[in-house]
């Protein structure tokens, strides 16, 4: 079978997998969050943090909630990585430097994951499963949290009432996230991921040298790691590591964990909504831009464009003869378009114009499909951005499933669409103009410039993943990196909720013969096309300097 047969095979698999997972999953998350029905332990859980689950929130409690819990997150998980030397479990290794334990806290409690440390040579046991994981779980419910309070500011009139933070929080880990990680851990484990406690075993390799290999609960990390959309790996070579990622069938299972909930949250959307219609022109939308993003990244890819991959007959530098071209490509767009981080293969060894599409990914907002519950209320903003803009061209009153979208809400929209941007651009212009970008390249001109425009695009949009040649593991950038982190996690947060806010006080208009039908494919094409003209006139300067000068050069 050649190589290209089979990645269509492979990508066909997995479009048909998801297409299968999409109604149920979707239904059951929509029932999920629209029960008045608590579970036992969702009981004493709401016993233990002294929270009434049955009391609604308006948007400034609801976003109380969400910042109280996400900082008392930070300060837990950055004591264990600063006394971790104390702990049981710690397999002889020190505590993290406050720098790099404020990064790290940042990350995992932003869902971002970014890593500027190995995980087999920092991390003990404790660290890894308390800490670590923990955050995998809490901080991808954060997510999906905010989105079904916006997705009920649609559905909701004449109140300006939520839902409950905490109530969403929990059923979001004890019913969603914990049941479908304990089935993706048992197969991960059958397929040859490492799960132990053991300590750490010294080895003799076949040329006579001493290794050291740190085992530990991998499979359980690994399948909350995609699942929740994080990307923090066990290991520093994170997926393209035998333990995180045995096989190719493996390697295909982690990429529909990281695509499933995102996928399946429009159908939840639909349904809440009461037109399962809207939930499809959303999830289009949101297809669209994956697939196309993956067949030109795949495309390029066996093309090897470049003096170096032409000579050696293919673009293998930094991809596995296990996975190949086709599925380090799939893995690669499916991973910065879903804010995972989680890598198989390293971004730094792609071509220019790949890299490009990579970064355009992250750049996008994460919105194709996105990562849990932020790649929904996302693309419910450019939704919003769409149906303004063509109230514009028509000369009425802008509305959205009912709600009309007036200053006040394309306010809190706009504001939303440029933290982001501010953040990456900014930060990046801070680092080389400063001189610490330049002195954490690996290599010269355009793609050294891409390598710091893609760990300042990764930290903002929470995504996780680097080129790997960036040296990150500086005062300056576990600072720096750490507060872009949090800013474009949490800022946006906060106009989601204003917005949901808002439209859940409004009492819905009737569909009139001048009412934009957003559940038609002409409102899936102008969203995409809004999405990419808004992420090109902020991006493009930036890209042209890097990834496409190399590019074009190659």
């Amino acid at each position: 079978m050649s190589p290209v047969l089979a990645d269509v095979l492979q990508v066909t698999a997995l479009i048909v997998a998801l297409a299968l997972v999409h109604r149920p999953l979707g239904d059951y998350m929509a029932a999920v969050f629209s029960s008045d029905k608590h579970l036992r332990v969702e009981k004493w859980i709401y016993r233990a943090v002294g929270a009434n689950p049955d009391t609604e929130m308006r948007w400034p409690a609801y976003l109380r909630g969400v910042l109280a819990f996400s900082a008392v997150s930070v300060l837990f998980l950055y004591l264990i990585l600063r006394i971790q030397d104390d702990l049981p479990g710690s397999l002889g290794f020190a505590a993290i430097t406050p720098d790099q334990a404020f990064n790290t806290a940042a990350s995992f409690t932003s869902n971002t994951n970014w890593q500027s440390y190995s995980g087999e040579s920092s991390m003990g046991h404790v660290a890894q499963t308390a800490g670590l994981a923990v955050q995998n779980f809490v901080s991808a419910a954060v997510g999906i949290a905010v989105a079904v309070a916006l997705v009920r500011g649609f559905a909701r009139s004449r109140t300006g009432e939520l839902g409950n933070f905490w109530a969403d929080l929990v059923r979001g880990v004890v019913r969603i996230l914990i049941p479908i990680s304990v089935v993706a851990a048992i197969v991960l484990v059958a397929t040859g991921a490492v799960q132990n406690f053991a300590g750490i075993n010294e080895i003799t390799t076949v040329t006579g040298q001493t290794q050291s290999i740190s085992p530990g609960a991998v499979a359980s990390q690994e399948a909350i790691k995609d699942l929740g959309t994080n990307g923090g790996g066990y290991f520093n070579a994170n997926s393209s590591h035998p333990f995180e990622n045995p096989n190719g069938f493996s390697n295909l299972l982690t990429i529909f964990l990281l695509l499933v909930i995102p996928f399946s949250l429009p159908r939840t959307f639909g349904k809440m909504v009461g037109s399962v219609k809207q939930g499809y022109a959303i999830v289009a939308a949101m297809a669209t831009i994956w697939f196309v993003g993956v067949v030109l990244v795949t495309w390029t890819e066996f093309a090897h464009p470049g003096t170096a991959s032409q000579l050696a007959g293919g673009a293998m530098e930094g991809k596995e003869q296990r996975f190949g071209e086709g599925a380090s490509s799939l893995f690669a767009v499916s991973t910065t378009m879903t804010s995972t981080g989680s890598v198989n293969s390293f971004h730094d060894s792609y071509s220019g114009l790949s890299g490009g599409v990579l970064l355009l990914g992250m750049m996008l907002g994460e919105i194709a499909p996105g990562g849990v519950g932020s790649g929904l209320y996302g693309m419910l903003i450019m939704a919003i951005i769409a149906v303004f803009i063509a109230g514009l061209m028509v000369g009425r009153t802008p509305e959205y499933l009912g709600k009309k979208i007036g200053t006040r809400q394309i306010k809190y929209a706009a504001c939303y669409i440029l933290i982001t941007p501010a953040l990456v651009l900014v930060g990046t212009a801070i680092a080389m103009a400063t001189g610490n970008g330049e002195s954490s390249m690996t290599n010269v001109g355009a793609h050294g410039f891409s390598e710091v425009l893609y760990a300042y695009t990764s930290a903002s949009n929470n995504n996780g993943s680097a080129f790997a040649g960036f040296g990150a593991n500086t005062r300056f950038h576990n600072t720096a990196l750490g507060l872009c982190m949090l800013l474009g996690r949490f800022l946006p947060m906060v106009f989601v909720l204003a917005l949901a806010g808002s439209l859940a006080e409004q009492k819905p208009v009737p569909a009139t013969a001048g009412t934009l039908r957003t559940e038609k494919p002409l409102f899936t094409g102008l969203l995409v096309g809004t999405i990419m003209i808004i992420t090109g006139l902020t991006f493009f300067p930036a890209l042209a300097l890097g990834p496409l000068a190399e590019g074009l050069a190659a």
